[in-house]
């Protein structure tokens, strides 16, 4: 079933904001938080400072959009799995092409990332933005879990599934934030999810045992 599509009013409004993010996201990588002003995310993102204050109560606020965006697209690959695969299967095909990088724009959106990330390690405002994104993102998971899992799944078993796909991305990202590992290969964003939804699933869910 297709989603219809949003008013032009709201898709304006998302646009503006995820502007705000990306200038906020650059800002915060080239000049820490303690550095940047919400007055110059308005001005790199040109936007008036009440547009900034409409959509953002303070200046960490701003790149939650921006980091959204990657739950975003994987939980759509998820939505998009053939019935009846294996979960854990599924939810490692979706990580691995949410986190692929087939060109350059892919690339420097994961190394923005790592700078904010690595902002983050030193601001506790910012680590709060990305800690509360990553738990949207789990409630937003479970329903798409839940129609995969099929009529019969347990909420113990959904809840579960959902936090260890988002942690695994999680600490993917932030592990892989700490080193100077390449985008791609071995030590990637997508070659460290894998191995931790492995880890954390161990293979198989709890309904699959027996």
């Amino acid at each position: 079933m297709s989603t219809p599509p949003l008013p032009l009013t709201e898709r304006r409004k998302l646009a503006t904001q995820l502007e705000i993010a990306r200038a906020a996201a650059e800002l915060f990588t080239a000049r820490g938080t303690d550095g940047t002003t919400a007055e110059a995310i308005a001005g790199r993102a040109g936007v008036a400072l009440r547009t900034f204050y409409r959509y953002f109560r303070t200046k960490q606020d701003a790149v939650g959009p921006l980091l959204a965006v990657g739950g975003d697209r994987w939980r759509a690959h998820l939505a998009a799995t053939e019935p009846g695969a294996p979960l854990p299967d599924a939810l490692g095909c979706a990580i691995s092409e949410a986190l692929a990088v087939p060109d350059e724009a892919a690339a420097d959106g994961l190394r923005q990332a790592r700078g904010l990330l690595r902002a983050a390690a030193g601001d506790p405002a910012l680590r709060a933005v990305w800690y509360r994104v990553n738990q949207e993102s789990e409630d937003k998971l479970r329903p798409v879990v839940a129609e995969l899992l099929g009529a019969g799944a347990r909420p113990l078993d959904v809840r579960l599934a959902a936090a260890a796909a988002t942690d695994a991305i999680r600490i993917a990202l932030e592990t892989w934030a700490e080193t100077d590992a390449d985008v791609t290969g071995p030590d990637s964003p997508a070659d460290l999810a894998a191995r931790c939804l492995r880890r954390l699933l161990g293979g198989r869910l709890p309904d699959d045992a027996g």
